[in-house]
């Protein structure tokens, strides 16, 4: 079920310097990009309230202007960003990149990109690609493939691309692209999709193409963002298309492939821990492991532990990894399971306070599960059973699904609900 390909070792290797430009990525205080610095969506802060007041934890404040869509925000220093159209504060329907005082909500900024993506069905419609931070400037992925690089600053355009025009991208399914771009070094890793330009590496201060990484197979992008891992000290990227999941060298070379059958859409965002990748995929296909193994000749190959298992499907609100267990939605019932990860067996599955489909994010030993309905839990994150310790309704949730991810950081909890942005203090 796996391809390998050979590499040339030295096109992997990087040096002090680069390692070193990385310590502030995993240890900072910011939230550079979807699902966070490390994009696992877990936040080792042990100081945060162990439960909730009735009512919900104490609301800072709450911003309008956001708009209507399903990214999450994107905090570096004192500023927010997101990405949705027909905001509250501008007189189009349009679609902005926005920016937000982290401290009060208020709206710094907002610049356009483009006409609102109302394709298919309302409801799943609208903006969904979170932003990512790096060095200044911001950079954002329209459902249409336009890929913009922002000053951070003021939100003035540096650069722009388009996936389908400029790389002859193409999407595996008809919801639009998604994708949170990795910037890795002087390196912003795109995925336009398709045989052509399965993924691409683009000069983050220019928008200069680097290389492009070409899965001849490769039906087109899926909704996954690249996360990096290491094989024998070697860095690896991965990433999870339409035709399944995919390793690649810095240098942009192929290395290994796990393909999958074509299925509806392939959205949730892989698990990396070292040389494993846990790789959920919904529409009641599965969760499968897979080890990355160094082979003679310069080959990486790439080993199940376990096949995809459809007790594991995950269809959009993302897994978790804590300790050594997998914490997710059941596809998108709204019925969250705990496995081990090195096994697949199910621990635990059970139904919240929440309806529809649950997002799921982790701090310190508690798990912070999003309903689609809107209702905000937290729950023990103990594989040896469920327990939902405190909920709450989000404000003005309901009229669309209560997709976006959550946020923790600094002790607060930040939520994007269409239009709004809420701050909450969880601080313990």
């Amino acid at each position: 079920m796996s391809q390998s390909y050979p590499f040339r070792k030295t096109a992997l290797v990087f040096g002090l310097g680069l390692a070193l430009s990385n310590v502030s990525m995993l240890f900072g205080e910011d939230w550079p990009s979807f699902r966070g610095p490390n994009r696992t969506a877990v936040v080792s802060d042990a100081k945060l309230l162990k439960s909730w007041p009735a009512a919900g934890p104490k609301l800072l404040w709450e911003a309008e202007g956001a708009g209507r869509g399903y990214a999450s925000l994107a905090i570096v220093d004192n500023k927010m960003y997101t990405l949705g159209d027909g905001l509250s504060t501008q007189k189009d329907t349009d679609e902005y990149l926005s920016c937000f005082d982290k401290t009060s909500g208020k709206q710094l900024w907002a610049t356009k990109t483009g006409t609102p993506w109302t394709d298919r069905q309302p409801d799943w419609g609208s903006s969904r690609s979170t932003p990512t931070v790096n060095d200044g400037r911001v950079y954002v992925v329209s459902p249409e493939g336009l890929l913009f690089c922002c000053d951070a600053s003021d939100g003035k355009l540096v650069w722009k691309k388009n996936f389908e025009k400029d790389f002859r991208g193409k999407k595996a399914d008809i919801w639009g692209y998604s994708e949170s771009v990795l910037v890795d070094g002087n390196k912003v890793i795109c995925t336009p999709g398709g045989a052509e330009s399965t993924v691409v590496a683009l000069d983050k201060k220019t928008g200069e193409t680097l290389w492009t990484c070409k899965n001849a197979k490769d039906i087109g992008a899926g909704h996954s963002s690249v996360v990096i891992s290491k094989v024998g000290g070697v860095k690896v990227y991965v990433q999870s298309t339409g035709s399944g999941l995919m390793g690649f060298s810095e240098s942009g070379s192929l290395l290994w492939t796990y393909p999958i059958d074509k299925t509806t859409a392939v959205i949730p965002t892989p698990i990396v821990r070292e040389d494993l990748v846990f790789y959920p995929v919904g529409y009641a296909r599965g969760g499968a492991l897979v080890k990355q193994v160094p082979g003679a000749n310069g080959i990486v190959e790439v080993k199940e532990v376990y096949g995809l298992n459809t007790k594991l499907a995950n269809k959009h609100g993302g897994v978790v990894l804590v300790g050594d267990h997998i914490y997710g939605d059941s596809d998108d019932k709204g019925r969250p399971f705990c496995a081990d990860l090195m096994t697949g067996e199910i621990k635990w599955t059970s139904k919240g306070s929440g309806q529809g489909s649950a997002v799921v994010i982790a701090g310190g030993d508690r798990l912070y599960i999003r309903y689609a309905n809107g209702v905000m839990t937290l729950v023990e994150a103990n594989p040896s059973s469920f327990k939902e310790i405190s909920s709450f309704k989000i404000p003005d949730s309901g009229a669309r699904p209560s997709w976006s991810h959550p946020v923790i950081l600094e002790g607060k909890l930040y939520l994007r609900e269409q239009d709004k942005i809420l701050c909450y203090d969880i601080s313990g």
